[in-house]
C-alpha cells in the first residue's frame, strides 16, 4: 500500500528554497516572486525565522498564497524535525504544486537539502532549485563570515548578487570575476531589489514545471521586442544583421536589453568560442542559433549554456540583456561568427 502522503499524480511537489546570508535580500525576492502573474492558489510559503516574532511571514500574508511561519531557530539544525513535520503538514492540508521555503540568514542549504533527501519527503517532494541571494558589499566582505558564507553560494543552484545599485559600478564586474574564480561552476546575476524574470529564474524547464509565466522586469518589457517589431520591414532582405539599439535601457540601473538577426548560418566553433568568451557582465541570452547542418535553441543564463533542439525558421534571431554591457562591441564579435555567402 502507498503511504497516504504520496501525491495522486506522477508529479511531485516542486521545492525552491530560497537562502543567504542576513539582510542579502531573500523576502524582497520572495514578494516579488509572489507578485508575477501566475495563479498562487497551489502554492505554499514556508519562512523560518530566526527568533520568536515573524516579521517576514506578516509581510508575506497578503501574497495570495498560503504562509507557514516557524519560527524560534533555524531549520537547518534546531528546528530539523520541525522542518520535516511543517512539510508533511503542508502537504496534508493544501495540497500544493510547489513550495517556496525561505531559510534564515544564518542556514546552511546543505542542511536543508538533507532534511528533503529523508525518503518520506522525497516520496512526494523534490527540490527543484536553490537560490542564494548575496548582498555585494558581503561579497567584498566575505573573510569575516566564514565557511557558513561560502557554503551558502557553493549550494546554489543560481546566485543573485543583489544591491548592484548601491556600490561603485566598477566593481560589478571585478565581483562576477571574483566570483566564478572561487566557484567556477556558479550561475551569477547582477540584480538591484532582486529584480529577476521568471524564465531568468528557473531557466526553461523550471518555467514549465512550476508554471510560472515569463514576464521581464526590464522598463522596456521584452528583449526581443524590437525583433517581433522589425519582422515586416526586414522579410525580404533575410541576410539583414538587426542591432535593435531601440530596446536599450538607459536609466539608472544600467541594465541593457538589444538583439541579433539574421538568416546565414553560424560557423559553430566561432560561435561556441563567442559565448566561452562573453563577459560575466551579459547574463542572459536567448533564441535561435542557424548552423549550417541544423538550427538549435540556446538559452544561456549567468555563464552557463543549454542547447534544445528548435522547429522553428532555420535563422539566428538573439535576444541579450546585461548590466553595462557594451551591444556594439558584442554584436561585431558575432558578425564575424557569420558565414558569407
Amino acid at each position: 500500500m502507498k503511504n497516504s502522503l504520496t501525491p495522486q499524480g506522477e508529479e511531485k511537489v516542486g521545492i525552491i528554497l530560497l537562502a543567504g546570508f542576513l539582510g542579502s535580500g531573500k523576502t524582497t525576492l520572495l514578494k516579488k516572486i509572489l507578485s508575477w502573474e501566475t495563479d498562487l492558489s497551489d502554492t505554499v510559503v514556508l519562512v523560518n525565522e530566526f527568533g520568536d516574532i515573524g516579521i517576514d511571514g506578516a509581510l508575506l500574508k497578503n501574497s495570495g498564497s498560503d504562509v507557514v511561519e516557524l519560527t524560534s531557530g533555524c531549520i537547518c539544525c534546531t528546528l530539523a524535525a520541525d522542518l520535516k513535520q511543517s512539510i508533511q503538514n503542508i502537504w496534508k492540508r493544501f495540497k500544493p504544486r510547489r513550495i517556496f521555503i525561505e531559510a534564515t540568514g544564518v542556514a546552511d542549504p546543505a542542511s536543508v537539502v538533507s532534511v528533503l533527501k529523508e525518503p518520506k519527503i522525497h516520496e512526494i517532494m523534490t527540490l527543484k532549485k536553490i537560490i542564494t541571494v548575496l548582498d555585494a558589499d558581503y561579497w567584498e566582505a566575505r573573510e569575516v563570515f566564514g565557511p557558513l558564507f561560502y557554503s551558502q553560494l557553493e549550494t546554489a543552484d543560481l546566485i543573485l548578487l543583489n544591491k548592484v545599485d548601491l556600490i561603485d559600478k566598477i566593481k560589478i564586474p571585478q565581483f562576477l570575476d571574483e566570483i566564478h574564480q572561487v566557484i567556477p561552476n556558479s550561475q551569477v546575476i547582477p540584480t538591484f531589489h532582486c529584480g529577476v524574470d521568471p524564465e531568468t529564474l528557473w531557466k526553461v524547464t523550471h518555467n514549465e514545471d512550476l508554471g510560472i509565466k515569463p514576464i521581464h522586469f526590464f522598463h522596456n518589457s521584452s528583449a526581443d521586442h524590437g525583433l517581433h517589431e522589425k519582422d515586416q520591414q526586414n522579410h525580404d532582405h533575410e541576410s539583414t544583421v538587426i542591432h535593435d539599439h531601440s530596446t536599450e535601457s538607459t536609466d539608472a540601473t544600467n541594465y541593457v536589453a538589444f538583439s541579433f538577426q539574421n538568416s546565414e548560418p553560424m560557423d559553430e566553433n566561432c560561435f561556441k568560442q563567442f559565448i566561452k568568451d562573453l563577459p560575466w557582465e551579459l547574463f542572459r541570452l536567448k533564441g535561435s542559433v542557424c548552423f549550417k547542418d541544423r538550427t538549435v535553441l540556446l538559452n544561456f543564463v549567468g555563464g552557463k549554456s543549454n542547447w534544445g533542439s528548435w522547429d522553428g525558421p532555420s535563422e539566428t534571431r538573439l535576444a541579450f540583456i546585461g548590466w553595462e554591457s557594451n551591444s556594439e562591441k558584442i554584436i561585431q564579435k558575432l558578425e564575424n561568427c557569420i558565414i558569407k555567402s
